[in-house]
């Protein structure tokens, strides 16, 4: 039985937070480096080449890449041979993001009533929070700071089976190309099919982890992705919404299964400033 102290999840998750707000992964550098050179619109490539620079003030500065520091949704993979010690686990955690905007000087985006009061919590908790269990010992955690302006452009649709992959891939473009510059492209695609309804927005999220460029180990869905890519792509919505060649940098779609009478389909959109840290204690 491995024992871990929450007081050290509280330090991953509020020092995760604040690298994910200050520092892009190298992935998604790459990404744009990469677009930057296949970009066919001057006004594209002027688009990425501030994105970079953003990127590059932001991790020296140590200041926010974008003035919406998102929502904290967090990811936690859990051996079940672990024991923690000390505060809940959820609590440990919105602990962590609250240490993170104390101490990193982040927006505070959460309202504690949606319906009613929408008063700001001033720490931007709660966090989302996804728990998985496993065999052993492990203790794995990921952070993904989500911004409203991609989220509110996410959908999800309940196919018919026989809509097929046809159905499926022309949701996907539909939805891209309704939120147009709203989700501030070049974006992410995170695509969560199979389960229910529930099971594919959360599959969408966590998508979203997978780094840039990289593609399913399953041949047919990697070619499903690419597929998508270029059919986005194809939209001419472009960098900034200012028309172009490279409207998404990365498409990462997974799958489970699902009843034989369903088709769910999640699209999670993400913005250019694809956020995330993760590690392991």
């Amino acid at each position: 039985m491995r024992e871990i102290e929450t007081t050290a999840v509280t330090d991953l998750v509020s020092r995760f937070y604040q690298e994910a707000n200050f520092s892009l992964p190298a992935d998604v550098l790459a990404a744009f480096q990469n677009a930057l050179h296949s970009e066919k619109s001057p006004q594209g490539r002027k688009v990425l080449e501030t994105l970079l620079e953003n990127a590059d003030i932001a991790a020296r500065r140590r200041v926010p890449l974008c003035q919406d520091t998102g929502l904290a949704v967090v990811f936690v993979r859990i051996g079940q041979e672990v024991h923690l010690i000390g505060n809940p686990l959820a609590e440990a955690i919105n602990d962590g993001v609250a240490k993170a905007h104390r101490e990193g000087y982040l927006r505070a985006s959460v309202i504690s009533s949606p319906c009613f009061r929408r008063e700001n919590t001033g720490d931007n908790t709660p966090a989302v929070i996804h728990v998985e269990i496993v065999p052993g010992e492990p203790f794995d955690i990921a952070v993904l700071p989500k911004g409203a302006g991609s989220e509110n452009m996410s959908r999800l649709l309940m196919l018919k089976p026989a809509d097929g992959l046809t159905g499926l891939i022309d949701f996907v473009v539909e939805t891209v190309e309704i939120a147009g510059a709203k989700p501030c492209p070049p974006i992410f695609l995170g695509i969560g099919v199979g389960g229910t309804m529930d099971r594919a927005a959360a599959l969408s999220k966590q998508a979203l982890l997978r780094p840039a460029g990289e593609a399913n180990v399953d041949l047919k869905l990697a070619d499903l992705e690419q597929e998508i890519l270029a059919r986005v792509n194809a939209l001419g919505i472009g960098p900034g919404g200012l028309g172009g060649t490279v409207t998404c940098l990365g498409v990462a779609l997974e799958e489970v299964p699902c009843h034989i009478a369903s088709l769910p389909v999640a699209v999670n959109i993400q913005c250019n400033c694809a956020r995330r840290a993760s590690g392991s204690l």
